[in-house]
């Protein structure tokens, strides 16, 4: 059994008489450890997908597992824990805390959580364990979406969900985050799933899934993942 398996999910909004369909019959697995890229314009599905993964939104129909728990069956209850416990979220705007310190913030994800990583170390794992008295205002964008990374592994997450974390970064700035996730993806083997409209992100990933209009259009294996510090776009 893969890591992450959907199996045929569809989500649909609005009304029964004008039902818009975010997600289509979408089947797909993941194995564990893996960097994996979620590729689609805007509007194709994949924030809904990684809200649906990550116990925020509710499934339609069919059925999603994580580590062999039916994650769309919890109830809400014990999808509170999975999102405490299980999951770490990193999105494109930071949304740190603005009158809490650096370290503060990623203190509040720590103490949530049953096997934590102390905030010292989940900053010094970013690189900014000189930067903990630092309010997110004193920070560049860069040094603030580290921040967040290491708020999401202060929770020692079995699973990592990145909504565009580059995409309010410069281009340099973007790559050292994508290089950051990488290495910690290969040094704490975190399943990591990144979605992004950048076709340019895909090599370096282990996985790269296409979705179009709320359909998965491939699900490939990348048989020579390329470093991201040589990624150009």
């Amino acid at each position: 059994m893969a890591y992450i398996e959907f199996d045929h999910v569809s989500k649909l909004y609005g009304t029964s008489e004008v039902p818009v369909r975010a997600l289509n019959d979408v089947s797909f697995s993941v194995e564990k450890g893996e960097f994996c890229v979620l590729l689609g314009s805007s509007g194709a599905g994949k924030t809904t997908l990684l809200n649906l993964l990550g116990g925020m939104d509710a499934v339609t129909s069919g059925s999603i597992l994580v580590d062999g728990a039916e994650v769309s069956a919890l109830s809400d209850r014990r999808l509170v824990d999975y999102r405490r416990h299980d999951v770490g979220f990193v999105f494109q705007f930071y949304n740190l805390i603005p009158n809490l310190t650096a370290l503060e913030n990623i203190e509040i994800a720590a103490q949530l959580c049953k096997n934590p990583i102390d905030a010292p170390t989940a900053l010094s794992l970013v690189g900014l364990k000189d930067r903990g008295g630092h309010f997110p205002a004193q920070l560049s964008g860069g040094e603030q979406q580290r921040v967040a990374i290491a708020r999401a592994l202060a929770k020692n997450p079995k699973l990592l969900l990145c909504d565009e974390p580059t995409g309010a970064l410069d281009y340099e700035t973007g790559k050292g985050i994508l290089k950051l996730l990488h290495r910690l993806s290969r040094e704490h083997h975190t399943t990591v799933m990144i979605i992004t409209h950048n076709q340019a992100i895909a090599p370096m990933a282990d996985r790269i899934i296409r979705i179009r209009s709320g359909r998965i259009q491939s699900n490939e294996r990348n048989k020579a993942v390329i470093p991201a510090d040589q990624i150009e776009w």
